[in-house]
């Protein structure tokens, strides 16, 4: 502990005071605090651009990819979108409180179930902005003090959001300490939070499979597991194809750069001939990179096995042809991530198989994978989509940052 930095250790017992405090809160207090920090990121838009526009130019100055500089960048329609999504989250009923279960005991105990905070809650993300503004809402909606480290490249960007949420939540209440923006961006910093047992009941990890491996390797705090988006569309031989080619023209290149984009289009051989063709041409701008038998219908770079286990966040799209859906589930299971999958079809039994198979968090019949979404799925905001099986699983909005307590009255009784 003796190397641990202070100011981070400071923050974190910080937290854990306030933490106490948000826990009992009122659902409209906590809604007056929400409504005031998106009021906030409002007035002090031009500084939070301004901040933005400085990461961006270092990016650019490093070379940095296209898609990741989109991740990256800030406007105005973004920053309104953000402080939106934090007025949705008051809209959302409170979770805490709720009692979810219960009984009376032959013996006279009562037993009450009931939903509350988790506590503090740690993330470590990359560049992406919004994520700071999206976990400080449904962090505290739900009860929960939040400390957030994000990458270096985004550094100006998330100090000028977490200060502006600080500054106007504190004008609504908000107790002093709840959110924390760790500013130091090295690796020490994000080990010692991973080691802050006592200190963070749980550790959330936002960004690329390194980080996230990273993460789940080396923390001793409990972590919930975000998944990397190894995301797949199988067009069925009875699939519409008008529908499938829009459905994969959206998955891949509506934003490339994000984990509910599609990365690997699998085709029914019974259907290439009629689809192939109109999928190449509407994806005109993507590298497609294909099997041996797809390469006939004019796509010129050879998948390699690497492919079929890529993200790529970008346009670029790997393609293969399958006998049926039980050879699509198969190779989805093989080379997915669990995150979310999609099927093109017309015939019940080949989607009611595909979505009983296929072991992903989200999957799709005659949609794009691109709705995987905390907004779209109606929680306001999302604090990151969980691949694993345990506690969370798929978008994690209000219900999935809180435990459980077990209340229990009596009237002396004695075992």
């Amino acid at each position: 502990m003796e190397n641990w930095n202070r100011d981070i250790t400071e923050a974190a017992v910080a937290a854990r005071t306030a933490s106490r405090e948000l826990a009992v809160l009122s659902s409209k207090k906590k809604n007056d605090i929400l409504l005031s920090i998106a009021k906030g990121l409002r007035e002090k838009k031009q500084d939070i651009l301004s901040a933005n526009r400085t990461d961006i130019s270092e990016a650019e100055k490093k070379g940095l990819k296209t898609s990741f500089i989109d991740r990256l960048r800030l406007d105005e329609a973004r920053l309104e979108g953000i402080a939106g999504a934090i007025e949705q989250v008051t809209a959302l009923p409170d979770p805490i409180g709720e009692v979810i279960g219960g009984t009376t005991r032959p013996n006279g105990l009562v037993i009450v179930k009931k939903r509350v905070p988790l506590g503090v809650i740690g993330i470590i993300y990359e560049a992406r902005p919004n994520v700071t503004a999206d976990a400080i809402a449904l962090c505290l909606k739900a009860g929960n003090a939040v400390i957030l480290k994000g990458g270096s490249d985004a550094i100006m960007s998330n100090t000028a959001i977490a200060e502006v949420a600080a500054e106007y939540g504190e004008k609504a209440g908000l107790p002093h300490g709840a959110i924390y923006l760790v500013r130091d961006t090295s690796r020490e910093a994000a080990g010692q939070l991973m080691e802050m047992t006592g200190y963070i009941d749980v550790l959330i990890p936002r960004g690329g499979k390194g980080l996230i491996d990273s993460v789940v390797r080396n923390a001793r705090v409990p972590v919930i597991e975000t998944g990397a988006g190894n995301c797949h569309v199988y067009v069925d031989k009875s699939a519409d194809v008008d529908m499938a080619v829009e459905i994969i023209y959206n998955a891949k290149t509506s934003r490339p750069s994000v984990c509910n984009a599609a990365e690997t289009l699998l085709v029914n051989r019974d259907i290439a001939d009629a689809f192939m063709p109109r999928m190449i041409k509407r994806l005109n701008t993507v590298e497609l990179r294909g099997c041996e038998e797809s390469l006939r219908y004019g796509i010129r770079i050879r998948a390699t096995e690497d492919d079929y286990y890529e993200e790529y966040n970008d346009l670029i799209l790997a393609v293969k042809i399958v006998d049926d859906v039980k050879e699509a589930v198969e190779h989805i299971n093989r080379y997915g991530t669990h995150h979310s999958d999609a099927i093109v079809t017309r015939d019940y039994e080949n989607a009611r198989y595909f979505k009983s198979m296929v072991d992903s968090a989200c999957v799709y019949v005659n949609a794009s994978t691109r709705f995987t979404d905390g907004g779209e799925f109606g929680f306001g905001a999302e604090i990151g989509i969980s691949s694993q099986k345990l506690h969370a699983r798929g978008p994690m909005g209000l219900t999935e940052i809180t435990t459980v307590k077990y209340e229990i009255d009596g009237s002396g009784q004695v075992r």
